[in-house]
């Protein structure tokens, strides 16, 4: 049946587009729809999801597209779709509203609300009629309908409660903060640790890999070998799962079993990101190759497959493909049989492929005779011929139908992604990674900064949606550690210009932290502490500012840093594991850190050679003749700092210098007291 296009036909947005040819009128969240509903007195049914979102497709399956459900839609409600990775701020707020009405979140997010944005009901998915335990959503429209009819004040002042509720919540209640919280987030994550499978849950289980780098600074500091062998259990039941992308590399988004076995199939960029940072990192601790190893691969896997021609990195990897999740990244026997011949039995035996599947579905509980490729430990075999089998699948499995990309560019990820490049850069003395970083990092700043202000989003061509707190935290993160691994005082400037733009536009001056966005068409002005699948802007933002306060002496910096985490304070001490990046900011308030200056027209070895090891307490910076002024102006304690010919090393705490020396062993030993 040839359908007509709706509204969202004229969007960028990979997932609104998915939903064009809908039956639902669909709006974009617009004035238009705002009005719409106000005009003709109809509530707002709001659906929030992402283009690689598994159930998000099935609920469009079920009742999107089925036009029973589309008319009941368009007769009673204003239909409006969110892409929640193009509007995380208008995602946070709804997410928190359905957090209180059910105490769990997740996408679909559905919410209904009045014409005004406020809303009354909210849940995630729902099927289309009711079944045992699950109301359908055909009965919700209709008894909403209804209501709405009949008693609308009823369900005015419900929501009326929950935003007194919601405005209450962004209000923070700042504490002093205690070195304690930092000991009471490793010893939360230690009683939430599987020692058999890694990982800090039953199932599901998710990567989280800010609470990984948190252990390693903890580990660095405290010297508590718990601490980091909770990461490499974690780490290596990771890569030797089904969670890891053993043909193609890159790590799907989250593991729905105890052992890592059975994945959501999605890839997204955020997760390869903060993988790549913790794997760097677990490598430069312990030179452990299988660390190094994955490292790499997640890379190789990045620049592949979600690299755009730009320099920049798409947003993410569909879970399904021919209308089944995981079907291009499953095996059936005789595939591998046909695909490896003489090979077929060493595979099979090595990644546990079986004749009935070990692919279970999700919806029945039953095998569906393919097979997710898993290790049960290290191949013991040579790496030649591990990788020759690899490459025959991988060709293969090329000729399959992909999965969707999402190839929006966001300036939040591409942030991540830029620092994980830089991190492992320079961890492995590796050039390459450092080009990637810094082309990705030089398209942001000629085409998505405008007039001082960073944008959100960039797609064919078009670049849109004023930059939120995450774009300013994440990016700044990036040209922090771009900075450290080139030395161009340029990434240096841009990332104190942006932090100071991101005070002016964000920050909370009355109770401190920093807003997620400045958007006027929202109900309440959202702020998050949560480090969740990925650390908040919030936690980032401390930690960025104290890193830029060691590298200036700027003041400012310090407060806005100390504010930040105070503000969070009561949030920290009643669930610091769940605040794990908020920790590592702390760590850096409480714990000794070094400032390192490398002066001299031959910098970049003894560059190199400091940012090989795992120092987490230092931030360097490169005094030579050509950026002498500008580093003097940003960086006024570097001013006495001779240039020779060769070089020295100042390393400096609280901004007192010790004599220059060539010795960098001396260094790292100063650095590490």
């Amino acid at each position: 049946m040839n359908r007509k296009p709706n509204r969202l036909i004229n969007e960028k947005s990979p997932y609104l587009l998915q939903h064009a040819y809908n039956p639902v009128d669909w709006y974009p969240w617009s004035e238009e729809a705002f009005e719409k509903a106000k005009k003709e007195d109809k509530p707002i049914f709001l659906s929030i999801g992402y283009s690689s979102c598994h159930w998000c497709h099935v609920m469009e399956k079920e009742s999107f597209e089925d036009e029973e459900v589309a008319e009941i839609l368009n007769k009673y409600f204003v239909p409006i779709k969110v892409d929640r990775e193009e509007r995380p701020d208008v995602d946070s707020v709804y997410m928190n509203v359905c957090m209180l009405f059910n105490g769990n979140g997740g996408w679909p997010l559905t919410v209904i609300m009045t014409p005004d944005k406020k809303p009354f009901f909210a849940g995630t998915y729902f099927p289309k009629h009711s079944r045992p335990g699950r109301i359908g959503l055909m009965d919700i429209l209709l008894t909403v309908a209804k209501k709405w009819q009949e008693d609308k004040e009823d369900l005015i002042s419900r929501a009326e409660k929950v935003i007194g509720y919601l405005q209450e919540e962004v209000k923070s209640s700042p504490s002093e903060l205690k070195v304690d919280y930092i000991h009471a987030g490793f010893f939360e994550l230690k009683s939430r640790f599987d020692s058999v499978y890694g990982g800090f849950s039953n199932k599901p289980k998710f990567p989280t890999p800010h609470n990984l780098m948190f252990l390693l600074r903890y580990y660095y500091h405290t010297k508590q070998s718990e601490a980091l062998s909770m990461v490499e259990t974690t780490l290596l039941k990771m890569r030797l799962g089904g969670i890891y992308d053993h043909v193609g590399f890159g790590f799907h988004r989250y593991s729905t079993d105890r052992q890592w076995l059975l994945p959501h199939f999605e890839k997204m960029l955020y997760d390869q990101a903060m993988l790549l940072m913790a794997y760097t990192e677990a490598y430069q601790i312990t030179k452990k190759e299988i660390y190094k190893q994955t490292a790499q691969e997640i890379i190789q896997y990045v620049l592949r497959d979600m690299t755009s021609k730009e320099g920049m990195f798409y947003s993410a990897e569909d879970a399904d493909s021919e209308g089944e999740e995981g079907k291009f990244y499953t095996w059936t026997i005789q595939e591998i049989k046909d695909v490896l011949k003489e090979d077929a039995d060493l595979a099979i035996k090595l990644f546990n492929i079986k004749e009935e599947g070990n692919f279970l579905e999700e919806a029945t509980g039953h095998l569906t005779g393919r097979n997710i490729i898993y290790l049960k430990e290290l191949p013991n075999i040579p790496a030649e011929k591990l990788e020759e089998i690899r490459k025959k699948l991988f060709d293969y499995r090329e000729k399959r139908v992909h999965p969707l990309k999402d190839d929006k560019m966001l300036t939040d990820w591409n942030g991540l992604m830029i620092a994980a490049l830089s991190k492992a850069g320079q961890a492995f003395s590796n050039q390459d990674y450092i080009y990637h970083a810094k082309k990705a990092t030089d398209f942001i700043l000629e085409n998505m900064l405008i007039n001082g202000k960073l944008y959100h989003l960039y797609k064919d061509g078009e670049v849109k949606i004023e930059g939120m707190l995450d774009d300013y935290a994440f990016f700044v993160w990036g040209l922090i550690e771009l900075y450290q691994a080139v030395g161009d005082v340029k990434y240096l400037e841009k990332a104190v210009e942006l932090s100071q733009k991101a005070i002016e536009l964000f920050y909370d001056n009355e109770n401190g932290g920093f807003f997620l966005s400045k958007s006027q068409d929202l109900i309440v002005k959202p702020k998050e502490s949560f480090d969740g699948a990925i650390p908040s802007g919030n936690s980032v933002s401390s930690y960025n500012l104290y890193r830029l306060y060691l590298m200036t002496g700027d003041q400012d910096f310090y407060q806005k840093s100390y504010e930040t985490l105070k503000a969070f304070g009561e949030e920290i001490k009643r669930l610091p594991s769940y605040h794990c990046m908020f920790l590592i900011a702390m760590m850096m308030h409480f714990y000794p850190t070094a400032e390192v200056v490398i002066s001299g027209e031959k910098w970049q070895d003894p560059l190199k050679d400091l940012n090989v090891e795992f120092l987490p307490n230092k931030v360097v910076m490169v005094k030579y003749k050509e950026n002498k002024e500008h580093l003097e102006r940003l960086s006024p304690f570097t001013k006495g700092m001779e240039i020779p010919e060769d070089f020295y090393v100042y390393v400096c705490k609280n901004f007192t210098c010790n004599l220059p020396t060539k010795d960098l062993e001396y260094v790292k030993n100063l650095i590490k007291e």
